[in-house]
């Protein structure tokens, strides 16, 4: 496993991340299996798991903190997310600060993760955001606290879906340490503006849903279908899955002997040096092993990388 820095944070992280959406409300998941692949992934060397309060009420927070109490000398990071107050993703321009993350709300939820983990918080990150906040005093005064308090050690911003560009002003008041957002083979906007700004200010970069909530695994066909209360049921509706299986079939197209698609996405990611880590989804022990191995292949082959960048998809979909 190689490892990466935080941009600015001085916390340093393992180039494949842990992310543990699928443990807390994804259906299928089942709780002895997500400890076992937590403990898995710890012992293959990765030191980054992502979570959020929103991941089943708390359930991920409280996962990875009684895996990572039998792990005390272990430098894993720690990261979650606080909930808008409205609970309604993705955020709206119209949304005012004092509405979705007051001192109040900031401090409340700060502290229901941090007693999950079962200690400080090494990355406390807003689940939406609106750069129309970036100047506002009632955030930087809350995260300043937070942090001067040792409750945190750093405080990052969860970009809206095919938003990337809407983070640019926090970035530029320096008082941002990460940012997570959508990056893959399909959604590469981010290198437009967000990731410039990101090298100039030194935040480090966090790429969320590298398989295109699974359709880059490639395992996907016209028949698949999702329980009704599975986020994966809205975003692959019929329209969307339609548009997507010909592209699938197109990068297929594209891969070297012994590579598999979800191999070839998720290196494609780590060969920009941009990128901190990148969270992916682990609750079988075959791909924690599999996905963990990834970071030792290194970057992708300069040809392929042209190849997959015409690959590029701007969309708007659920």
């Amino acid at each position: 496993m190689r490892y990466r820095p935080l941009g600015h944070s001085g916390l340093n992280v393992s180039e494949i991340g842990h992310g543990l959406w699928g443990m807390g409300s994804w259906s299928g998941s089942d709780d002895n299996a997500s400890k076992s692949a937590l403990r898995r992934s710890i012992e293959g060397g990765c030191t980054f798991y992502d979570s959020a309060f929103v991941y089943g009420d708390g359930k991920s927070d409280k996962l990875i903190g009684e895996v990572v109490s039998g792990y005390p000398q272990k430098p894993l990071v720690l990261a979650s997310k606080i909930p808008p107050a409205d609970f309604a993703w993705p955020s709206k321009p119209t949304n005012k600060l004092h509405q979705i993350f007051p001192r109040a709300h900031v401090l409340e939820y700060a502290a229901k993760i941090s007693d999950s983990f079962g200690r400080p918080i090494d990355l406390l990150q807003f689940h939406v955001w609106e750069d129309a906040w970036a100047r506002e005093a009632e955030w930087q005064d809350t995260v300043a606290e937070l942090k001067q308090s040792g409750r945190i050690k750093a405080f990052g911003l969860s970009l809206n879906r095919w938003q990337p560009e809407n983070g640019v002003a926090a970035i530029e008041t320096g008082l941002i340490d990460s940012v997570q957002v959508i990056y893959n083979i399909f959604d590469q906007a981010p290198e437009d503006e967000l990731f410039p700004a990101c090298r100039k200010h030194q935040v480090g970069v966090i790429a969320r849903v590298p398989l295109d909530e699974g359709s880059l695994g490639g395992k996907m066909t016209a028949a698949t279908t999702f329980p009704a209360g599975d986020w994966r049921a809205r975003y692959f509706n019929a329209d969307n899955l339609a548009k997507t299986l010909p592209r699938i079939a197109a990068l297929k197209e594209l891969l070297p002997e012994g590579m598999s698609l979800p191999d070839m996405a998720l290196r494609f990611i780590l060969s920009e040096p941009t990128v901190s880590t990148l969270i992916v989804g682990m609750r079988a022990l075959a791909h924690v092993d599999a996905n963990l191995a990834l970071s030792d292949k290194g970057p992708l082959p300069p040809d392929l990388m042209k190849a997959l960048r015409a690959h590029r998809w701007d969309r708007r979909t659920a």
